[in-house]
C-alpha cells in the first residue's frame, strides 16, 4: 500500500487535487479540511488510502495521518463507503468528530449528508473504544456549540435553512463573529456563504 505522495499541485479542487510526481500525474480525492490546507500551496504530501475496486483504483489524500487514521476507521463500518467517510470528514473537524463518537453524541453526526440515525449510532458503536480524543488545534471553539451572539446564531440558522451542515456553518460564523463582531446578521451570511 501506498504511504504517502509528494509533489507538485497542478490542479486543486474541493473534491480532488492532481498531483505531478516524476512526469505522472495522480488524481488523488480529498476532504474539504484538506483543500482548505492545500489552497495556498504548491506543493504537498498526502498521506494516501489506495482503493483497488474491479472498475477503478482510487486515491484518497489527507494532509494529516490523524485525517487518515479516521478515514481508515470510518470505511471499516459496515455500510460507510469511502465517498461517505470522506463526506463525514469534509463537514467536520478531526478533532470534531473524535469528539463526537467519543461522546456518542449520533445526533450531532446525522446532521452530515448521507449519515442516517442507523449509520450514526453504527459509527459510534464501532468506533467508540477505537478512537482517542486528540488535542484541539489553538484558538478553536471548545465545541461545535461554542457560539454565544444573538447576531452568529442568527447567521448559523439561515445558513442550515439554506441548506448548509450546521457544524460547518457554526465553525465559519463563530470564526467570523470572532474577527468582526459588529457585523450585522446579513453581512455575516454574505460573508460564511463565501467562505463555505
Amino acid at each position: 500500500m501506498l504511504e504517502y505522495i509528494k509533489g507538485e499541485i497542478v490542479e486543486l479542487t474541493p473534491a480532488s487535487v492532481v498531483v505531478e510526481v516524476n512526469g505522472l500525474g495522480y488524481f488523488v480525492s480529498i476532504s474539504l479540511n484538506t483543500y482548505s490546507a492545500l489552497s495556498a500551496q504548491k506543493t504537498c504530501q498526502l498521506f494516501v488510502y489506495e482503493a483497488i475496486r474491479e472498475d477503478a483504483h482510487l486515491l484518497f489524500g489527507f494532509v494529516e495521518k490523524r485525517e487518515r487514521d479516521l478515514f481508515l476507521l470510518l470505511i471499516s463500518v459496515s455500510g460507510v463507503g469511502a465517498n461517505t467517510a470522506r463526506m463525514v470528514l469534509s463537514s467536520l473537524a478531526v478533532y470534531e468528530l473524535e469528539g463526537i463518537i467519543a461522546t456518542g453524541n449520533a445526533n450531532a453526526l446525522k446532521t452530515v449528508k448521507g449519515i442516517g440515525a442507523k449509520t450514526a449510532e453504527r459509527i459510534i458503536l464501532d468506533l467508540k473504544d477505537k478512537v482517542k480524543l486528540g488535542a484541539t488545534p489553538s484558538g478553536a471553539p471548545a465545541s461545535p456549540m461554542a457560539i454565544t451572539s444573538e447576531t452568529a446564531k442568527e447567521a448559523v440558522a439561515a445558513l442550515v435553512m439554506l441548506g448548509f451542515n450546521q457544524p460547518a456553518a457554526q465553525k465559519v460564523v463563530s470564526k467570523i463573529a470572532a474577527s468582526e463582531p459588529t457585523l450585522s446578521v446579513e453581512q455575516m451570511i454574505k460573508n460564511a456563504l463565501k467562505a463555505l
